[in-house]
């Protein structure tokens, strides 16, 4: 199991938890738009860093997004095993040939 099947799990276990006691089950217990609003802060807070070249900073934003988004994708019942799918799916298709097949 990856780091991020393993926090994809605790977070689905987070999900009945006491919020006063995680910081997961508070943001969760806030609903799915403030854990898409949460998510986008953190995204920003990333490119800024990316912006600025501080690899560091870059890094601890970048786990930052991965936990934010993983929180939103839960609150909406999205299980990471769907997206890792999608993204099997879409090995070895060029970029441009999957966004031309999308539907418009």
């Amino acid at each position: 199991m990856s780091i991020l099947e393993q926090l994809a799990a605790t977070i689905e276990a987070r999900k009945g938890a006491d919020p006063d006691s995680s910081w997961t089950a508070k943001l969760l217990s806030k609903g799915p738009e403030k854990c898409a609003e949460k998510f986008g802060e953190e995204a920003i807070e990333a490119l800024i860093e990316a912006v600025k070249g501080d690899r560091a900073g870059l890094t601890s934003e970048a786990a930052d997004v991965l936990y934010h988004l993983l929180v939103m994708l839960a609150a909406r019942d999205v299980p990471l095993s769907d997206v890792l799918a999608e993204l099997q799916r879409r090995e070895g298709t060029s970029g441009i040939a999957e966004k031309a097949a999308r539907p418009v």
